[in-house]
């Protein structure tokens, strides 16, 4: 089977121009592609697997990816998916989000001469001559045509910015850009993305001739997009130190049974004859697909070994075990606790396992909350400094465990 029919295989592809010459190109690895990532976070999330694993695998086919960094485009934020307008965020903030993703993209992608490139939109539109940009980009776009688009049109009765406005053709001149200086000929994204996408598509044709050869192909939906790489409302993140090993493992451990075949097929590199053999498998073995999943993601996030101590932590609290090596720990000072204890709301608080106190009544109230062994059944139950010397063992619900301690 060749790439571009193991895409297919995989479920990535959900639309597609030019779908023959895509095939050929991909196929032949003569395509030079780019996928852009905003940098509205100093890591990126479980959420960015999909177009990371694809460059790989375009990559290993010979295909020649381009990672733009959107030091540009964050300046503005893209409003597609969104119900209000992104935070702004200074030049310095982005600067610093870019190198952080640098440094995790280069976990999944080689970089270097004749290899991936990684480049910023910032090099380029920051410098935009704002009379000459519209000039040479504006007759192009029909106002009409911008306000049909799925990424516009949710967002009119609440209110779109013009701020907002020009975030299609800053992405569509990035293409623009990319074809015309570095021979980017393909462009991936979300199918969110779609009628962006199209806009630079379309303002490659106009500006170049018919017989500019650009392609665009989206990937996955807008709803599994924003499905992978949250859980109970927060990020899950690359960066170990946001999301730690063994929590980004008992993500991916925990997705519902629906979905872990899906998440096996789209994000891993298990050959397809083994993913259809494991797609029959029933009952007590669709944990054991899951735990594979688990250990596939972690490994190639963190490495094997952590991948191992995630595993093996897990396995063991699941089993009523006592390894918690590896469970995500919080160190308390001794400032946090108000005469010598603290109570169980702050002590939930501190450890980030809850967002509101609110929150932690209802999960007290709903017997979701074990701490040492005991169900907690009182707001009221505080913990002393010793506690925290030998240690707290929190269990959220079945799933979510946390160790606190103090330093």
């Amino acid at each position: 089977m060749q790439i571009y029919e193991e895409l297919v295989a995989r479920g990535l592809i959900a639309q597609v121009t030019n779908e023959e010459e895509i095939r050929a190109m991909i196929n032949a690895g003569k395509a030079k592609f780019y996928i852009g990532f905003d940098c509205t976070a100093d890591s990126l999330t479980a959420g960015h697997f999909m177009a990371l694993t694809l460059m790989k695998r375009l990559q290993m086919a010979g295909n020649q990816p381009i990672a733009l960094i959107g030091g540009g485009t964050t300046m503005i934020g893209d409003p597609s998916g969104r119900t209000d307008m992104r935070k702004m965020l200074t030049r310095e903030d982005i600067d610093h989000n870019a190198e952080c993703f640098r440094r995790q993209m280069e976990r999944f992608i080689e970089f270097g001469e004749g290899k991936a490139q990684m480049v910023n939109n910032a090099d380029w539109l920051l410098n935009l001559n704002y009379i000459d940009f519209l000039r040479e980009v504006g007759p192009h776009f029909s106002v009409n045509n911008m306000l049909r688009a799925e990424c516009y049109k949710q967002r009119m009765e609440k209110g779109l910015s013009f701020f907002e406005f020009n975030y299609m053709i800053m992405q569509s001149y990035d293409f623009y850009y990319l074809f015309r200086n570095y021979g980017c000929n393909m462009q991936f994204g979300g199918d969110d993305q779609w009628s962006n996408m199209l806009g630079g598509t379309e303002l490659i044709r106009r500006k170049l001739g018919k017989d500019a050869h650009a392609m665009t192909i989206t990937l996955l939906t807008d709803s599994q997009g924003k499905k992978m790489g949250k859980t109970a409302g927060n990020a899950v993140w690359l960066d170990p130190n946001k999301t730690s090993p063994f929590d980004f493992y008992q993500y991916w451990r925990n997705v519902g049974d629906a979905d872990v075949m899906k998440c096996i097929r789209m994000l891993t590199f298990l050959p397809l004859d083994k993913i259809d053999e494991m797609a029959t498998w029933k009952d007590a073995r669709i944990n054991e697909a899951k735990e594979i999943l688990a250990w596939e993601l972690t490994a190639m996030v963190h490495g094997e070994e952590e991948a191992n101590k995630a595993q093996a932590a897990a396995r063991a609290l699941f089993a009523g075990g006592s390894d918690d090596s590896s469970m995500p720990t919080t160190k308390l000072t001794a400032d946090q606790l108000t005469d010598g204890s603290i109570d169980v709301l702050s002590l939930l608080t501190a450890c980030g396992l809850i967002s509101t106190r609110s929150e932690g009544r209802r999960l007290i109230q709903q017997g979701g909350l074990v701490i040492n062994e005991e169900k907690i059944t009182s707001i009221e139950r505080s913990y002393t400094e010793a506690d925290l010397r030998a240690g707290l063992k929190i269990r959220k619900g079945k799933k979510v465990f946390h160790k606190a301690c103090i330093e």
